[in-house]
């Protein structure tokens, strides 16, 4: 599967197309759940580790926030918006310096965790699409 990083430049803020239901009907909460867990373990050795949570308590709390989102945006339950209030992520991830090259490091380490997924490429696809637009909306520090 071709998992192309769009190019990206500072500010770009296009619509975001939801991934398809099947993406959670196939790999189910579980599934899903695991899925960032082994992409936040990438990251917490990955060269933006310092932007992740470096306590094991306060990493599990960030993968369950995480996962209740895909979850919640897969069209499962809204576990996310129960615990945290609308996602508004742009905002909660205002705090962090989050740049370009954070972006392409985020995106890498859920290339490595969708590579090994063992469902039709459609619905990686939608999934990656979905990942790929979305990651633009948190990037909030240009690099020069």
């Amino acid at each position: 599967m071709d998992f192309t990083i769009n190019h990206y430049e500072f500010g770009q803020r296009p619509p975001v197309t939801i991934p398809t239901q099947d993406f959670l009907a196939l790999l189910h909460e579980e599934g899903i759940r695991k899925l960032v867990s082994d992409h936040y373990d990438l990251l917490s050795q990955s060269e933006v580790k310092h932007l992740f949570p470096r306590i094991d308590e306060a990493l599990e709390k960030a993968k369950q926030r995480s996962s209740d989102f895909f979850i919640q945006i897969c069209g499962g339950h809204t576990y996310y918006n129960e615990n945290r209030g609308r996602p508004m992520l742009a905002a909660r991830h205002s705090p962090f310096t989050i740049d370009e090259h954070a972006r392409k490091v985020w995106l890498e380490c859920y290339i490595e965790v969708l590579s090994k997924l063992d469902l039709p490429e459609e619905v990686i696809k939608s999934f990656w699409d979905y990942l790929n637009t979305f990651s633009y909306w948190m990037v909030n520090t240009k690099i020069d």
